[in-house]
C-alpha cells in the first residue's frame, strides 16, 4: 500500500498528512485552526445541553460550548497548519492512498 508522495521545491520528499478526524471532546472551540486554514476545511459549531451540534449563532439555542468540526475534508491539502496552532491537539491525520 503506497501513499501519495510529492516533493518540496528543493526536491525533498514530502508525504502530506490529511485531516481525517477531530475529537470534539478535546476541542475548546478557540478557532485558531479555522483562522489558519486557507482551504475552508473546518467550521465552528455549537453543542447544546443534549450534546447535539447546532448553529452557534442561533439565539434560540442554549449553547453549552463551541467546537470545530471538519466541514470539507476533501479540500484539505495536508499542510498541517491547523495542528501547529491547536493547543489540545485534537485533530487526527493520515496520508492519502495512491491511486
Amino acid at each position: 500500500m503506497s501513499h501519495v508522495k510529492f516533493a518540496t521545491r528543493d526536491g525533498t520528499p514530502w508525504v502530506p498528512q490529511y485531516i481525517v478526524a477531530l475529537d470534539g471532546k478535546k476541542c475548546i472551540g478557540c478557532g485558531r485552526c479555522y483562522k489558519v486554514c486557507a482551504q475552508g476545511v473546518l467550521r465552528l459549531m455549537g453543542v447544546n445541553d443534549e450534546g447535539e451540534l447546532v448553529d452557534p449563532f442561533d439565539d434560540d439555542e442554549d449553547i453549552e460550548r463551541k467546537i470545530m468540526i471538519i466541514d470539507a475534508a476533501g479540500q484539505c491539502i495536508g499542510c498541517n497548519a491547523c495542528i501547529r496552532v491547536c493547543g489540545p491537539r485534537c485533530q487526527t491525520y493520515a496520508p492519502a492512498e495512491a491511486a
